[in-house]
């Protein structure tokens, strides 16, 4: 296929790859995609999951939010799939400089990846509202309901960004610098509609541009290679593992 070669030649030449993905990266683990026909979204609960993950429901029904986000949220089951180990190889190679997702499962960093801006958090991390404490994820499952610090007694939030919440300054700041310096910026995994995270890629100032992804874009007009499939698939194919 052109497409794939042209993508291998491009990671071959360049030393100077970003990595911005998506839920799709995420659904080839087994992780559940919000947004598709069989994701969370679609599911029958109470309230929508939308209404769940925000900040004013974590206040106001927090033991409601915790039995969901212990349910659907953290999937200690699942581990990392092509994808995440090729770009943890090609930053191993000196190829990648940074993965930037909206994924909040650590599977990056589990496959290898070092350099990885998590721009809407992590179910790896959870702290003490009051004494700021951290945890791991073990601690919030073995909770009987609401989880609470074992020194101060307050709540124990995880640390990910809820609907309502603004995104870290400094992680965007440092991943806008990536995008902008960037030789080659490949997005895969994301439809590219939840912002201000789907804004970054406007800060790209390359020519190679591309897009993997199950199922066309907004931004397809704008790349210069679209490549359609699953990420992980399509990278096992340019990178050898």
């Amino acid at each position: 296929m052109e497409a794939l070669e042209t993508l291998r030649q491009w990671i071959e030449e360049s030393d100077n790859i970003v990595f911005f993905g998506g839920a799709g990266v995420s659904t080839e683990s087994g992780i559940p995609d919000f947004r598709s026909v069989d994701g969370l979204y679609n599911q029958q609960y109470d309230y929508p999951p939308e209404t769940i993950l925000s900040h004013s429901f974590y206040l106001s029904k927090t033991e409601e939010f915790f039995r969901f986000y212990k349910n659907k949220m953290i999937c200690r089951e699942a581990k990392p799939n092509k994808a995440h180990l090729a770009l943890a190889k090609l930053e191993q190679e000196g190829k990648l400089k940074a993965v930037i997702t909206q994924n909040i499962d650590g599977l990056h960093q589990e496959a290898g990846s070092e350099e990885v801006l998590e721009l809407h958090g992590s179910v790896k991390r959870n702290y003490c509202e009051r004494c700021h404490k951290f945890f791991d994820e073990d601690y919030i499952l073995q909770a009987e309901k609401i989880p609470y610090c074992d020194e101060c007694g307050g709540v124990v939030k995880p640390d990910v960004v809820l609907y309502e919440e603004g995104l870290d300054s400094y992680i965007m700041d440092k991943a806008l610098r990536y995008i902008y310096d960037a030789d080659v910026l490949i997005i895969g995994g994301t439809s590219l509609t939840v912002y201000p995270a789907a804004g970054l890629i406007n800060y790209y100032r390359g020519h190679k541009l591309v897009l993997i992804n199950k199922s066309a874009t907004p931004m397809d007009k704008k790349a210069d290679l679209v490549i359609t499939g699953a990420i992980g698939e399509v990278l096992s194919k340019v990178v050898d593992l």
